[in-house]
């Protein structure tokens, strides 16, 4: 009798599994990349809205308005941030990002009516000039820090820990730490840098509450202080930005990207966004901080419906940064220069990849000029156009998280509320404690 051939994969060794093991076992070496998570995780997806029909009025599109100003800072800032859109731009640094990079960032924040985040590695002159309302980051490393430019900034944000990688520091690898970068960092070119998984300052929130004070006693009380964790704990973390005196909490979700780290700490370390939130919430309701003390929740927020879902939980605002790589070309397979459009499939295969699937932020050769401090590739992305890209994705996302809310009865997106949503599976239903579709079942919680 022949023998039968068995091909049947194995759940717990599976293709990625076995890739690992052999690359672990051919180099000692552990996984390098950049941006999120690409495990599938509960998340918004896993939501849909019950939009108005008898019991609840909607609202009628073109001659109805929905109002989607936003306002953050409103706790002790003497000159809190009004935007004009829910939907802000995450600090992504110079040095991970190029300089005609920030500077379209700044300009399409601008047009928008938004904010841009600086990152790591200090304020550049690119961004600070194009940017209305620029957020300015506090980070462990200290790099590029300057009490001048804090006071330049329209706002603070103290980073604590990311959604890629709480608990781990940031990462600059050599190949993209050019003169420039070195000088604004104060350490040398081509030389990796690794800044520290803790501020050097404190040890705990009563530090903390210590450093806000001096931040804003060198701006005379003006800007928001923002605090921005990566989430694991999160009830007991945001109860302690809100203790040590934040105007804004930030939570930052495992799908969240990262130029580069372990990829290890990207698939493994955190808790999904949808959770996230919720667990953020309930820390300000238990505090009654709910509307004194601003959330912004970041970390996979990709479309209009993403942000009205995470404004629904209970968030403020939002802040994205891989959403708006895509935006500016990332994992195009085009880059557009001198009038016409180029093939940038033979760059994209030179790093082992293709368009769509591309990770490789942190080796510097980005093949559309996004993430990368080359002076050749760099030129691949304009500004101008940039700006263009990106004023056309974010307005995209206000007009359908607009849509949405008025869609559901409201007059203002801030009015979307848990009670308009349901889940489609039991894990997001228990996760963002709302009822599994077409029941009153919340997992977890009982049916009086």
């Amino acid at each position: 009798m022949k023998q039968r051939v068995i091909r049947e994969p194995s759940a717990t060794f599976d293709r990625s599994v076995l890739d690992y093991i052999q690359n672990a076992a051919a180099t000692g070496l552990y996984e390098f990349r950049g941006l999120g998570a690409k495990r599938r995780v509960p998340g918004f997806d896993d939501l849909v809205f019950l939009g108005a029909s008898i019991s609840r009025y909607p609202l009628e599109g073109y001659r109805e308005k929905c109002s989607t100003t936003t306002v953050l800072g409103t706790r002790y800032a003497s000159k809190p941030i009004e935007l004009a859109t829910p939907i802000t731009i995450a600090g992504m640094s110079f040095g991970a990002l190029s300089a005609n990079v920030k500077e379209a960032l700044g300009r399409a924040a601008t047009e928008i009516g938004t904010s841009t985040t600086t990152g790591d590695g200090g304020m550049t002159d690119e961004e600070r000039n194009s940017s209305k309302t620029l957020v300015y980051q506090c980070l462990p490393s200290r790099y590029g820090f300057e009490p001048d430019h804090v006071r330049r900034a329209d706002a603070i944000e103290v980073v604590i820990g990311q959604g890629a990688k709480p608990g781990g520091g940031g990462v600059l690898l050599g190949q993209k730490v050019n003169p420039r970068v070195a000088s604004m960092r104060t350490l040398p070119a081509g030389i990796d840098q690794r800044s520290a998984c803790r501020h050097p300052d404190w040890t705990g929130p009563d530090d903390l509450a210590i450093k806000i004070a001096e931040l804003r006693e060198i701006t005379d009380w003006e800007k928001p202080i923002y605090v921005k964790i990566g989430a694991t704990r999160v009830f007991n973390d945001v109860k302690l930005a809100v203790h040590a005196g934040a105007d804004v909490v930030v939570v930052d979700g495992m799908q969240g990207g990262t130029a580069a780290t372990q990829t290890v700490f990207i698939e493994h370390v955190g808790i999904p966004t949808l959770a996230a939130v919720r667990q953020a919430v309930d820390a300000l309701e238990d505090m009654n901080m709910k509307g004194q003390v601003q959330l912004i929740v970041s970390g996979g927020i990709r479309t209009g419906a993403d942000v009205a879902k995470a404004l629904a939980m209970g968030a403020d605002a939002v802040s994205i940064g891989q959403g708006v790589l895509m935006a500016l070309g990332c994992n195009n397979d085009t880059w557009f220069q001198d009038g016409a459009h180029h093939d940038a499939g033979p760059d994209y295969a030179a790093l082992g990849t293709e368009a769509g699937f591309c990770h490789h932020c942190h080796t510097g050769r980005c093949p559309v000029g996004v993430t990368t401090q080359d002076a050749v590739l760099e030129q691949r992305l304009t500004p101008t156009i940039g700006a263009r890209h990106l004023r056309n994705y974010f307005r995209t996302m206000t007009m359908e998280l607009a849509m949405i809310a008025r869609a559901c009865g409201k007059s203002d997106v801030h009015h979307l509320e848990r009670e308009d949503l349901v889940a489609l599976t039991v894990e997001a239903a228990a996760m963002a404690r709302v009822p599994l579709a077409g029941t009153q079942w919340v997992p977890g919680m009982r049916i009086d």
